[in-house]
């Protein structure tokens, strides 16, 4: 199947400010399949996540079938994609090298940067509706005053968002920087073989939240935003060699300028 048949046809499901989601966002711009983006505010989304087989967010909806996971997404568009766009190797070894890369950052890193992100920013009013109000209908930013409350009960009891499972977050997230920054030691440009793969795009955008690439395609929060317990883990992890890595990408690998979503509003 080539990407054309998928014009017009391709919708995400997704939050502005979701990491996930913007794995997701980045592999259609790479593969140039234009698609159609919908966004929503937490618990909103359930109304077009749950008719199609979905809970949560990214879900993609595509002819060839709805895929609920960023990872079953990434494997989705690979079959479909040109060979120079394939984010997994041909090796088998290499792709199993990528595929345990990309299952510890989706399943540790990025789950640790949500919580820890999370914790320091749901207090913030106005930044949280800044961020999960960016694009979503009307109706929605209408209500985001009168579902806030509940929004931010509901993400931090699903999340388990405490002090002490920040604090455990934090060290997850430095442990992974750690083991990324051996990876790189060697001078590597990429995580597994000698080209741009799931790994290195997973976790690129699993760690937006914190380094906050300005070629980021949904939406963060401005440096000068953050409280300052943020603003120092922000420049303590920029000044890794895994922070720089990840910079590098979205600036080389992003497309930036190049957009080929259609955001819906609604």
């Amino acid at each position: 199947m080539q990407a054309n048949s998928q014009e017009k046809s391709t919708r995400l499901i997704a939050f502005a400010v979701s990491h996930y989601c913007e794995k997701v966002r980045w592999a259609l711009e790479r593969q140039s399949i234009p698609f159609i983006e919908e966004r929503h505010v937490p618990g909103f989304h359930w109304l077009f996540t749950l008719p199609n087989g979905g809970k949560s967010v990214p879900l993609l909806l595509t002819k060839a079938g709805i895929f609920t996971d960023s990872t079953d997404i990434l494997h989705y568009l690979d079959v479909i994609a040109p060979t120079s766009q394939r984010l997994y190797p041909a090796d088998p070894e290499l792709r199993r090298e990528v595929e345990t890369l990309e299952d510890l950052f989706d399943t540790i890193l990025g789950v640790s940067v949500r919580r820890w992100a999370y914790f320091y920013l749901l207090n913030n009013y106005k930044l949280m509706q800044k961020l999960l109000c960016d694009g979503v209908p009307a109706v929605e930013s209408i209500l985001f005053p009168i579902v806030f409350s509940q929004v931010r009960f509901i993400t931090r009891k699903d999340y388990n968002i405490t002090a002490e499972s920040a604090a455990d977050s934090l060290n997850q997230i430095k442990g992974l920087f750690e083991k990324v920054n051996n990876l790189l030691a060697d001078g590597r440009s990429y995580l597994v073989g000698n080209s741009f793969s799931a790994a290195d795009l997973t976790f690129a955008c699993l760690v937006a939240p914190i380094l906050i690439p300005p070629e980021y395609g949904g939406k963060t929060a401005a440096l000068d935003e953050l409280p300052d317990e943020m603003a120092v883990v922000h420049h303590e992890l920029r000044n890794t060699l895994a922070g720089a890595f990840a910079l590098r990408l979205f600036r080389e690998e992003r497309r930036n300028g190049f957009r080929l979503t259609n955001l819906v509003q609604g």
